[in-house]
């Protein structure tokens, strides 16, 4: 009989870089949103992978940042965790960046005894030359970090990185069921859908002002009923999601319910409301709510 191995995998590096993108790759559904504006993950969400004598417990964080406010605070929370229960990290940068964006999480790489894989993410957008000058770079920065180029977008190399990581695990029983896909509840992926939607739909600070409640989840056998509020700071903000003659948030209902209904592969109502928390991301109450307790 073989041995199990199981482990925490932890993904980090600065905004943008890709680890959400890596994260679905390798889970193999789409569990973290990815959407090209920074900080798109807030929270540190777990991305199962089962095999018969292995679980690997993928886990996508919040680009490194110096945090402006509370909200920033807890999500360097959630890094911070991150490089302290990793079996594997997986530290992740782009092709010509240079350094994380906080030097004491770096220095703490530098010193770390886990195994630090180092992955040069997006490859397809450079050439061989510059490819090379990266590795040649990062090799004297993290001496004892394994380099892998990958590209997370186009798939390459996402298997080979795999393999290397099942090869570093410990052997240890499962963490969570086997049949799990991620840690967190069905209502997470609902805010998480709705937050992508806005993300992308609209400009400037209003992404950044919203959270997602779901505050009904009902499940029948031919369809889910959700109730979800959209919560924003100002009044003025309100009037921009809900759109001219409620437009803008009609648009953000119908696609979250279609990116739903192919995640939970049921017929989805999804009712959205529009509601003012005033200054919910300087409040530790609220953020609390939101599960954003680092």
């Amino acid at each position: 009989m073989s041995t199990h191995k199981s482990g925490f995998v932890n993904i980090i590096g600065n905004p943008n870089v890709g680890k959400s993108t890596l994260m679905n790759a390798l889970v193999g559904e789409k569990i973290s949103i990815i959407t090209s504006k920074a900080q798109t993950t807030r929270h540190r969400i777990f991305g199962i992978v089962n095999g018969d004598d292995f679980q690997v417990v993928f886990s996508d964080t919040p680009g490194v940042i110096k945090p402006a406010y509370a909200l920033q605070e807890s999500m360097m929370g959630f890094v911070k965790n991150a490089l302290e229960d990793a079996d594997v990290i997986l530290y992740m940068v782009e092709i010509g960046e240079k350094a994380l964006k906080d030097e004491s999480f770096f220095n703490r790489l530098c010193h770390t005894d886990i195994p630090v894989l180092l992955l040069l993410n997006k490859i397809d957008t450079s050439d061989q030359a510059g490819l090379e000058e990266a590795v040649s770079y990062w090799k004297t920065q993290l001496p004892k970090a394994e380099i892998h180029p990958i590209s997370a977008l186009e798939n390459f190399g996402v298997t080979e990185l795999f393999h290397r990581i099942l090869e570093l695990l410990p052997a240890s029983p499962p963490y969570f069921p086997k049949d799990s896909l991620t840690d967190k509840p069905e209502r997470f992926f609902v805010n998480e859908t709705i937050r992508e939607k806005i993300l992308l739909y609209y400009k400037k600070e209003i992404p950044y002002s919203v959270e997602i409640l779901t505050e009904s989840f009902k499940e029948e056998v031919e369809i889910i009923r959700i109730q979800s509020v959209i919560l924003v700071e100002r009044e003025t903000q309100k009037g921009i999601i809900i759109g001219h003659k409620g437009a803008a948030l009609k648009k953000v209902g119908t696609e979250a319910r279609k990116d739903l209904e192919k995640f939970f592969g049921k017929k989805i109502f999804l009712e959205l409301f529009v509601k003012v928390s005033k200054d919910w991301r300087s409040n530790k109450t609220q953020l609390r709510k939101f599960g954003y307790d680092g």
